[in-house]
This record gives structure tokens, C-alpha cells and sequence, in this order.
């Protein structure tokens, strides 16, 4: 039995995908403000202060303005928009991936409950999951591990969507394992998984390896999830081949491994 709203899905695509949700009268789904593609008539679209999560309602204003103010210092959005089939018979929203990439549909009940994801992955939700802030405890990883510095948390019993860039891997992790992995391609674990960072030794290998400065450094036992293609790294290729920024001087020079030393982008 879930607290959750029960949702069916279906995932369309291989590159840039979307996927669709099926909905019985009274089931909501939550979505980010962007990710909706397009609905069937007879759902009711409504914008929503929070997530709507059983959480969020039982802590009352204060609850909520907490946990919008933490959204906010992070750069998200405090509103979710909610989709609920208010008509007879089944009813279909669909949500699109904002990139070239893939969907990952995660079961919060078979998975212990928690996720915790990079920010921006999270996609949309069964009503009834929480999605909040998590913060880094150490200062290190704060200050070094990228965009493991600041994590969604993923609460619930019910189904959530992340979207993540290139091809998706899930790796199962056991209690004498340990993974190393550039700072931008992870993309979620689960809170038993311990994140830290750890310095690349050997001058040569960080001025001139064309890699960041630090290893995501996981370990099990629990499940991870890695992208091969993390957003900050498309979006720097896009901008040092743009034709207005125009060719990058540094190329196949020392100066080349030298750029973007923190986040792995020095190409």
C-alpha cells in the first residue's frame, strides 16, 4: 500500500526523450515549471506553492516557507505545477527531457524511500513525494565537489522521473566497494551511499589530463546513478565552438589543461 499517488508511465524515445504519464480520475502528478509537453483534455493544470507532499502539508506555512526559503538560496524554483485528471477515465500528461539524455523512472518504495539526486535532475513526481534540498555535511565536498555540492532530496513511497545527460548507468554498490567518478557525473545515490571528494594527485595528471581537479570518490553499499554526459560539459563544448565566442587559442597548447580545472571541463 502507498501513501502516494499510484501512477502508470510510459517512456517514448532514445535520445531526447519524454515520458507519459497515465492518470485514473484523482491522481495528480507534480512537475518543474518547464518540463510539461502536453495533456489531454479533462486534467486540471494547477501551479502549487511547494510540492504538495504530505510532509509540506503537516508542517504548515512556516514548514513551507522554510523549505522554499532552502529552494530558493539554490536557485530553484519555490512553485511546482500540479496535473490532476479531474474528468472520467483514464487521462495522459507528458513531460519532456530538457536535453539530449535519458529518463530514469525510480520507485521510492523499492528503493528505501530517499533519493538523492543532482540538482536539476528531478522531472516530475507521483503527488505525495517530497522533493526538497539536501546539503553537503563536509566543507570539502561543498566547496570542490561541483554540482555535488547541492543535492535534491527524493521522499516518498510513490514513482519519481529524473533526467539525466547522455547514457545512464546504474552500478550497485557493495559495502567494500569503492567508485571514483568525475564531480559531474554523478547524478543520484541513495543516502546510504557515502559522497566525498578526493584530490588527483601528480601535477602532471590535473595540468595536463584535461580533467578536473577532484574525484567523486563513492562508497557502498547502495545504489548510484552516472551520466555520461553531464550539462556543464555540453554547455561549455557548445560555447568554445560557437562561432561568435570563436576558436579557443589555448587548444593543443600547455595552456589546454589548463581550463575549467574544477568541474572537468578543461578540454
Amino acid at each position: 500500500m502507498r501513501n502516494n499517488h499510484e501512477i502508470d508511465y510510459k517512456i517514448f524515445g532514445e535520445e531526447l526523450q519524454m515520458v507519459e504519464i497515465e492518470l485514473d480520475p484523482g491522481e495528480t502528478v507534480i512537475g518543474e515549471p518547464g518540463g510539461f509537453m502536453m495533456m489531454e483534455d479533462g486534467i486540471d493544470m494547477q501551479t502549487i506553492f511547494g510540492d504538495g507532499s504530505i510532509q509540506q502539508q503537516q508542517g504548515g506555512l512556516l514548514g513551507k516557507l522554510l523549505s522554499a526559503g532552502k529552494r530558493v538560496l539554490v536557485g530553484e524554483n519555490i512553485f511546482m505545477t500540479a496535473f490532476t485528471n479531474t474528468g472520467q477515465g483514464k487521462k495522459r500528461v507528458s513531460f519532456a527531457a530538457p536535453y539530449t539524455g535519458k529518463i530514469v523512472p525510480l520507485d521510492l518504495q523499492q528503493l528505501g524511500g530517499t533519493i538523492l539526486a543532482q540538482k536539476d535532475a528531478f522531472l516530475c513526481a507521483a503527488k505525495g513525494v517530497s522533493i526538497g534540498i539536501a546539503f553537503q555535511k563536509r566543507l570539502g565536498t561543498g566547496i570542490f565537489g561541483g554540482e555535488g555540492f547541492v543535492m535534491e532530496k527524493l521522499e516518498g513511497d510513490g514513482l519519481a522521473f529524473m533526467h539525466a545527460g547522455g547514457y545512464i548507468i546504474e552500478k550497485e554498490l557493495g559495502p567494500q566497494d569503492i567508485l571514483k567518478v568525475d564531480t559531474g557525473c554523478v547524478v543520484a545515490y541513495q543516502p546510504s551511499v557515502d559522497f566525498d571528494i578526493e584530490f588527483i594527485r601528480g601535477i602532471k595528471n590535473w595540468m595536463f589530463g584535461g580533467e578536473g581537479l577532484f574525484f567523486a570518490i563513492l562508497r557502498g553499499p547502495g545504489k548510484v546513478w552516472l551520466q555520461s554526459l553531464p550539462i556543464s560539459r555540453l554547455a561549455s563544448r557548445i560555447i568554445q565552438y560557437s562561432p561568435q565566442m570563436g576558436h579557443r587559442r589555448e587548444e593543443g597548447s600547455v595552456l589546454g589543461g589548463l581550463g575549467n580545472l574544477l568541474d572537468g571541463d578543461g578540454y
